[in-house]
């Protein structure tokens, strides 16, 4: 017995509602839109990052998804560059003010991520995080602990990725010379 395959269109995974449906429609659609912002942003942690929001925007919004109107994918590409967009433009919008601040852009030294590596295995050191300002706890355990881009964190807190990338520089600093008092 010959059993028939039914292909789905994108649009119909799309507006099924169907969270089986929409992992398809994922799984058919994540290289083509991997590969836009990579070749875009020339840069793999941002272009994974924008696409993971794509997705999510997707998914939030597939129920204002009107197949009339738009096939999917050409739906699905204006998302991905409304995000990177918004991406590029919050970035230079960081430049900017970096330049004018004549500030250097905040990037972990080899030493500073071994060290962080190192933070989880010992134990004393999530109480003198959780003694941190609570911006700076809440930086530090989004970034270290939770594993969470800056721009992810700057957008729940509301503030630049350069701002969260201060909150978690200076906080690591203050648990490191509390690591060094506590010896």
């Amino acid at each position: 017995m010959l059993l028939s395959v039914v292909h789905r269109t994108d649009e119909e995974l799309l507006t099924s509602g169907a969270p089986e449906d929409f992992a398809e429609f994922y799984r058919r659609n994540l290289e083509w839109v991997m590969g836009f912002l990579a070749h875009r942003t020339r840069d793999p942690e941002l272009a994974a990052d924008l696409c993971a929001e794509v997705f999510a925007a997707a998914l939030t919004g597939r129920r204002r998804y009107r197949p009339d109107l738009a096939p999917a994918r050409p739906w699905l590409h204006r998302i991905a560059v409304n995000k990177l967009t918004d991406a590029l433009r919050r970035g230079a919008a960081e430049d900017r003010a970096r330049r004018r601040l004549r500030l250097e852009r905040i990037e972990p030294r080899d030493e500073d991520l071994r060290w962080i590596e190192r933070l989880g295995e010992r134990p004393e050191v999530l109480p003198l995080v959780d003694e941190l300002p609570d911006d700076q706890r809440g930086a530090v355990r989004a970034r270290i602990i939770e594993e969470r881009a800056y721009d992810e964190i700057a957008g729940a807190e509301g503030v630049s990725a350069a701002v969260v990338r201060k909150r978690v520089s200076r906080g690591l600093s203050s648990v490191r010379r509390a690591m060094g008092a506590q010896r």
